[in-house]
């Protein structure tokens, strides 16, 4: 047993004590790395007996059981399309709804009609409205008095043009409300009218210049006649007087207490006569404050709306403050007002027709969002939004001719354009398509709703040489007859029995045909293989290595020795 023991603890373990690999392990090693070659070399024998086997099949039995399709060379239209479907939708859509509540006074329009934008559609009762706006009115009114007042108070301005007669106080005063600040005159002439004895009125007349003599001034004043009265009056002593009106320039600071007397050609006046001014006016303080930039002097012209002085003090900015304030407020309050009034008159927001009416006058309606009163579409065009897929949406641009079908007007095709290629993809499935918006303005027999069919026109050629698709190789080759035009010109690869190769230059394509440039004529024949849907699946797939290529849009191999057309 302890033999048996030790002869496995040989067995199972590959080191010796002297830390070597066992015989017996290294044979077993070397056996196993042996086998891994044997079974390799099995493998490429296998399959080069299969290669062997299968070059085999391409006898001329296994070839002739390959069928060519063929196709001549021929003139056609081609064109390159996308497509895609879509509903129709209006050029433009409004719901109309109001936010306001009330009963409807009137409607203008019936469903089915045309209406213009800013057309009255409906007039709501707005008597509450209308008082709400007539209060804001007049408070906006107070707090802009309030506010006017409030800057007059710090900038006091002349209330009228004249001359500034007197000046109450000083630049740098504190004054209190009611301050008497300056004097201003209307002008700087003064009017006397003067009586004469033993003068008739043909004695004087207007601009004739006369001679004034002011009671406590020295010298004289020139003054002009500016009127004489038609006849003469009797005085209270019964002297017959004519009256004269004369105009002159004030030589000072003279006022309505003084008077005059005058000299006018040989005739002296009778009497003392009143001085009259033009219309005075004091400026006062309407705040207490400290005077600044008062520069006025005695004897300056000034004209209305000229400021006198600056009244400064924090009680003084307070008040414009809160005036600004409550003017601002009162301002925003007319504006929500006379808003809310204008959404008792409901207008067309779009021009278009009503497709669907759910309010009529009469009806009372309570405003909100979904207060839905009538629906309007613009129909002076249709759109309609293709799906584009990722791959092709490159071949799209604005401007291009769209062919639109719908089975609900059967025979006809529209034309519509591109409009709009988006650049918001959406991924689903892992594919990305974009959207592209068409317009149709010729829209007879069409509806919004409808669902539509659409082509857009990527290229075309007309009555240009085309072949099938499938009939092109990779590389730009063709496979056709022998005893074809254009086999003069044949490739040197090696081709089918009684076939060759030639390269062409292609054109537009579309699902069937593809435009050849050049390569081709009229009265070739190509050829090439039936999908594999219709021809032996065998076929199909145990194509024999050789020359040429798979077709680009074929399915199957041609038989005879060439081997497979394309490229490959």
């Amino acid at each position: 047993m302890d033999d048996m023991h030790r002869e496995d603890k040989m067995v199972v373990s590959p080191v010796q004590t002297d830390g070597t690999i066992s015989k017996k392990r290294r044979w077993k090693n070397l056996f196993r790395g042996k086998k891994r070659k044997w079974i390799a070399l099995l493998l490429v024998a296998v399959i080069a007996v299969g290669a062997f086997a299968w070059r085999g099949m391409g006898t001329p039995q296994a070839e002739a059981a390959v069928a060519y399709q063929t196709a001549a060379v021929e003139r056609r239209d081609v064109t390159k399309t996308l497509s895609s479907s879509g509903t129709l939708e209006p050029a433009d859509s409004y719901t109309v709804n109001t936010l306001v509540s009330g009963e409807i006074l009137s409607d203008t329009f019936e469903k089915g009609d045309q209406v213009e934008e800013g057309q009255l559609l409906y007039t709501l009762d707005s008597s509450n409205a209308e008082s709400s706006q007539t209060q804001a009115s007049n408070s906006y009114t107070q707090a802009q008095s309030s506010y006017e007042q409030a800057v007059k108070a710090k900038y006091p301005t002349a209330d009228m043009s004249g001359i500034v007669s007197e000046v109450y106080v000083s630049d740098g005063d504190t004054v209190s409300a009611g301050t008497e600040l300056v004097k201003i005159v209307g002008d700087n002439d003064i009017y006397i009218d003067f009586l004469f004895t033993y003068a008739s009125s043909s004695d004087f007349y207007v601009g004739q210049p006369a001679t004034i003599f002011i009671s406590g001034f020295e010298g004289t004043v020139s003054g002009t006649v500016t009127a004489v009265s038609s006849g003469t009056t009797a005085s209270s002593t019964g002297r017959m007087l004519t009256t004269v009106r004369v105009k002159a320039t004030n030589p000072g600071l003279v006022t309505s207490d003084y008077t005059a007397t005058a000299v006018i050609g040989s005739y002296s006046s009778y009497g003392n006569a009143s001085i009259k001014v033009s219309a005075t006016s004091t400026i006062t303080a309407e705040v207490s404050g400290k005077v600044s930039g008062l520069d006025w002097l005695a004897g300056d012209a000034i004209s209305e709306g000229d400021r006198i002085c600056t009244i400064t003090g924090d009680s003084v900015d307070q008040q414009i403050e809160n005036a600004q304030i409550s003017l601002s407020n009162a301002q925003t309050s007319l504006e929500n007002a006379q808003e809310t009034l204008e959404d008792y008159q409901i207008t067309a927001p779009i021009s278009g027709t009503v497709v669907t009416k759910n309010a009529k006058a009469g009806d009372n309606i309570e405003g909100g969002s979904d207060s839905t009163l009538c629906v309007i579409y613009d129909l002076s065009y249709l759109e309609m939004t293709m799906s584009i897929d990722e791959l092709d949406i490159s071949d799209v641009e604005v401007g291009q001719t769209v062919e639109i079908t719908a089975d609900a007007v059967e025979g006809t095709t529209y034309t519509g354009v591109v409009t709009e290629v988006s650049v918001a993809g959406t991924t689903s499935g892992g594919i990305t398509t974009y959207p592209v918006t068409v317009r149709i303005d010729e829209t007879e027999g069409l509806l919004p709703g409808m669902n539509v069919d659409a082509e857009i026109v990527i290229s075309s050629a007309e009555d240009v040489l085309a072949i099938p698709s499938g009939a092109v190789n990779r590389g730009d080759t063709v496979l056709i007859t022998a005893d074809s035009p254009s086999a003069a010109d044949a490739l040197d690869q090696e081709a089918p029995e009684g076939y060759v190769y030639v390269a062409v230059e292609t054109g537009v394509s579309d699902d069937s045909f593809i435009e050849i440039i050049s390569g081709l004529q009229e009265g070739d024949t190509v050829a090439y293989l039936q999908s594999t849907s219709s021809s032996n699946s065998n076929s199909a797939t145990m194509m024999p290595m050789g020359g040429g290529g798979m077709p680009s849009g074929g399915g199957g191999m041609p038989g005879g020795g060439g081997g497979m057309p394309g490229g490959f």
